[in-house]
C-alpha cells in the first residue's frame, strides 16, 4: 500500500512538474518573442507612448497575460520574465481594456510624456496656457479619443465657471464689475466633440458664450470620417445628455446625437468663421477676429483639432482636380484606378473602403518599409484585402509627379509610372500652431530649452 501510494504521488508530482516546466518554457519562448518585438519597436521608434498608455505595476503583476489578450490592438503589450510589459507604446489608443482585464487592478491608464514636446502647448492642471484666460481642450493638447475630448471640454468650462462665480463684487471705488453686455464669458473655438461638450457645459453653468467653427459643418474630426466609420468612445458623461455608454458609435450616430443637442439647447454656432487673430489689447477681455467678424470674450477655449490644414505632397500636378485630401463616401468611386498616399489609419481605412467598391483598382503608396502606427484591426483587414488582390502596396515609395492619367513614383528599384484616375493624399495635416504662437502660447520644447539655458 505504501509503495503504491508513493508510486501514485510520484506520478502526480511528475505530471505536475511536466506541466510547470511546460508553462515555464512556453513563457520563456513567449518572452523571447516579445523581447524581439520590443527591439524591433525601438528600432522603428514606436516603443515609447505619445499619449495614453498602460502603466503596469510590477509589484502587483502576476503574469497571467490577461491584459495582453484583452488589448484590442493585439501587439501593444507583451510578456517577459513572467511580467507584462509595454512593447509598442505608440500603438496604444488608450481604451483601457487591459486595465479592466487585470484581476488584481495592477494596471493604470496614464498619460505619456507630454511635457517638453514641441507639438504640445504648455498648460496647467486646469488646462490654462501661459496666456491667462486662454485654455486648450481636445487633441490639440496631445491626447486623442472622443472620451478625452468630451471630458476636457466639459471639465475646463466647469473650472472657468467656478472662476467667474468667484469674481469680486463691485464697490463704489472699484472698477471691477460685470463685463459690458457685448463681452461674453467664453468664446469656444472649434465645434468638434470637445467644443460641443464645452458648449453644453456652458449652458449648464449659465455662461454667455459663442462657438466659432471654421468648417461649414460641426463635428470636427468626426465630420471628416468616412461613412459608417466606427469610433471608440468609452463611457463618458456628456453635459445635459448623460452617459455615452457604448464602446463604439458610428460616425452617423454621433453626428445625429450632437445635432439633436445643438438644436435642443440652441447652441450659438458660427460656422465658416475661422479665427485669424486673438488680442487682449491690455484689457480684461479678448478681441477675437474671424473671417466673419469680431467677438469679445473674457475667456477663450481652443478646442481645435491637430489636423489643421491638409499636408500636401508639393509635387508637379498636385493642383489637378483628381487630387483630394479626404474620402467621405467611398461609394462615389467605382471602376476607378485609385492611389492612396499615406501610412496612417486614415489612409488605410480610405483605401479599404475604396477597395470594396465594384471595379476599383486601389494602390497604397507609403514612404516607409512597413505600417507601424495603424490599429491592429486595420492591419488585419488590410492583409486580407492585399492577399485577395484588392489592394496593391508600394512600400518605400514617394510620389514625384501627377498627370491627368498617371502617377509617377520613386521606389528603391527606380522610378515607376502607374495608370491612375484619382489620388487621395492622406498624410495628416499642418496643426494650427502658428495661430497659437501668434497669440503668445508657449510649447513644451521652448520651456525645456529655457530651463536648460
Amino acid at each position: 500500500m505504501i509503495n503504491e501510494a508513493v508510486f501514485i504521488w510520484g506520478g502526480a508530482l511528475s505530471l505536475a512538474g511536466t506541466v510547470v516546466f511546460g508553462y515555464y518554457f512556453a513563457f520563456r519562448r513567449r518572452g523571447r518573442k516579445d523581447l524581439e518585438r520590443l527591439d524591433e519597436a525601438r528600432r522603428l521608434g514606436i516603443d515609447m507612448p505619445k499619449g495614453q498608455y498602460p502603466y503596469i505595476d510590477p509589484a502587483i503583476c502576476i503574469g497571467c497575460g490577461g491584459c495582453v489578450r484583452a488589448c484590442p490592438e493585439g501587439d501593444v503589450l507583451g510578456m517577459a520574465g513572467g511580467l507584462a510589459m509595454v512593447v509598442n507604446g505608440m500603438r496604444c489608443i488608450g481604451i483601457g481594456q487591459c486595465a479592466k482585464a487585470c484581476p488584481l487592478g495592477g494596471i493604470e491608464i496614464r498619460v505619456g510624456a507630454l511635457k517638453g514636446r514641441a507639438d504640445v502647448p504648455v498648460m496647467d492642471d486646469e488646462r490654462e496656457t501661459n496666456v491667462p484666460g486662454v485654455f486648450i481642450a481636445g487633441e490639440l493638447g496631445g491626447l486623442a479619443l472622443i472620451r478625452n475630448a468630451v471630458e476636457q471640454g466639459r471639465d475646463t468650462v466647469r473650472s472657468i465657471a467656478q472662476r467667474l462665480d468667484g469674481r469680486p463684487a463691485p464697490t463704489p471705488t472699484s472698477s471691477v464689475g460685470p463685463p459690458p453686455a457685448d463681452v461674453l464669458d467664453l468664446a469656444i473655438v472649434g465645434a468638434g466633440p470637445s467644443g460641443l461638450s464645452a458648449a453644453l457645459s456652458a449652458v449648464e453653468h449659465s455662461l454667455s458664450y459663442v462657438v466659432l467653427e471654421q468648417q461649414s459643418d460641426f463635428g470636427g474630426t468626426i465630420f471628416q470620417y468616412p461613412r459608417r466609420k466606427l469610433t471608440h468612445t468609452q463611457p463618458v458623461e456628456l453635459p445635459l445628455y448623460g452617459t455615452l455608454e457604448r464602446d463604439e458609435y458610428s460616425k452617423e450616430e454621433l453626428l445625429e446625437l450632437f445635432s439633436g443637442l445643438v438644436d435642443q439647447h440652441q447652441i450659438p454656432l458660427r460656422l465658416g468663421e475661422r479665427v485669424t487673430a486673438l488680442d487682449r489689447n491690455g484689457g480684461d477681455h479678448f478681441q477675437i477676429r474671424t473671417a466673419g467678424g469680431e467677438h469679445r470674450a473674457r475667456n477663450v477655449l481652443l478646442a481645435l483639432g491637430r489636423r489643421g490644414t491638409p499636408r500636401k505632397l508639393a509635387v508637379p500636378g498636385e493642383q489637378l482636380p483628381k487630387v483630394m485630401y479626404q474620402v467621405r463616401d467611398a461609394s462615389e468611386y467605382r471602376r476607378q484606378r485609385v492611389l492612396c498616399v499615406g501610412g496612417g489609419d486614415s489612409a488605410i481605412e480610405a483605401a479599404m473602403g475604396l477597395a470594396r467598391q465594384p471595379g476599383n483598382e486601389v494602390v497604397i503608396s507609403y514612404r516607409k518599409e512597413q505600417f507601424f502606427r495603424i490599429k491592429k484591426k486595420n492591419e488585419e483587414r488590410l492583409a486580407k484585402l492585399v492577399k485577395r488582390g484588392r489592394i496593391h502596396l508600394i512600400m518605400q515609395s514617394q510620389v514625384t509627379e501627377i498627370t491627368r492619367s498617371s502617377v509617377r513614383l520613386q521606389t528603391p528599384e527606380g522610378e515607376i509610372t502607374i495608370d491612375n484616375d484619382f489620388v487621395f493624399v492622406l498624410i495628416g495635416g499642418i496643426p494650427p500652431f502658428k495661430l497659437l504662437r501668434d497669440i503668445g502660447i508657449r510649447f513644451g520644447d521652448e520651456v525645456a530649452e529655457a530651463a536648460q539655458a
